[in-house]
């Protein structure tokens, strides 16, 4: 099983969903899309192996990954979906005590950092924010006092989720159990792209917005288009103030909710049934 499966504890959420050991989720036979993607799943430079099955959130990056002259898709929904049938109170208040911004900054990985201006950014927040501010930044960027300073100096709380992990090491499967708390106490999810998150906030109920600087990350891949080509697709995830309606309806076909399977299906599809 390849470890990008293990990213964010998302085959242990799926091992459970399916009733089956979610401390060693059992193997599963191809790729599993770990985040939200422009293209076919994954980065543009992803190495398959030869027949491998490509196990997307939706049909979106199925169709891409058509055009690219590839094959072996299929599409499941996206493990967060699943966590949110597995944990329907998880950190959930009511809809009324809800306050307050959930905001992700851009975030970079082991092979790059982000740059950019990180003050205007506060400032612009300060301005369009109604109250108060939940900073979450990715441990790649948790872990450089320079950045994570910046924002606890402007007065956010500053939270950070844990590690994806590398190699089946350093994983914290917990990852979206904590982000999901966070999320259900919130009124609105922003960032400075869009991003996995802002998704995974309006399935979680908030009111989402995407602005500000976007930032640069060190040897970024422009092949898929980029920040031009998610301004040309997904106009309506864009700004300060967007319409929930149409933001739910794109939220649903990203993540795959039409593509979710029952537990039975699931365990056959990943060749997870009981030996005889």
């Amino acid at each position: 099983m390849h470890h990008h499966n293990h990213y964010y504890g998302q085959a242990h959420i799926l091992a459970r969903y399916a009733g089956l050991d979610d401390e060693y989720p059992p193997r599963l036979r191809g790729y599993l899309q770990h985040g939200w993607n422009i293209a076919d799943g994954w980065n543009p430079v992803h190495e398959f192996y030869d027949g491998a099955w490509r196990f997307t959130w939706s049909d979106g990056p199925r169709r891409r990954g058509h055009a690219l002259g590839r094959r072996n898709y299929h599409s499941i929904g996206a493990p967060f979906l699943y966590l949110q049938q597995l944990e329907p109170t998880l950190g959930a208040v009511p809809e009324e005590e809800r306050e307050g911004t959930l905001w992700f900054l851009f975030h970079g990985w082991e092979g790059g950092k982000i740059q950019g201006d990180h003050q205007r950014l506060i400032d612009e927040i300060r301005e369009t924010e109604p109250g108060p501010v939940t900073f979450s930044l990715y441990y790649t960027e948790y872990d450089r006092p320079e950045v994570r300073k910046s924002y606890e100096d402007a007065g956010f709380r500053v939270v950070s989720f844990g590690r994806r992990g590398f190699s089946y090491e350093g994983t914290d499967p917990r990852f979206l159990y904590k982000q999901l708390t966070e999320l259900r106490k919130h009124k609105r999810v922003a960032a400075n792209r869009l991003s996995t998150a802002i998704f995974y906030g309006i399935a979680a109920g908030c009111e989402p917005a995407v602005y500000g600087d976007p930032m640069e990350m060190a040897g970024e891949n422009p092949l898929f288009g980029g920040q031009n080509r998610i301004a040309r697709l997904w106009p309506e995830l864009l700004g300060k103030d967007i319409d929930l309606a149409a933001a739910r309806a794109t939220t649903d076909l990203e993540l795959g909710v039409p593509w979710m399977m029952p537990a039975e299906e699931l365990r056959m599809l990943f060749d997870w049934r009981e030996r005889v």
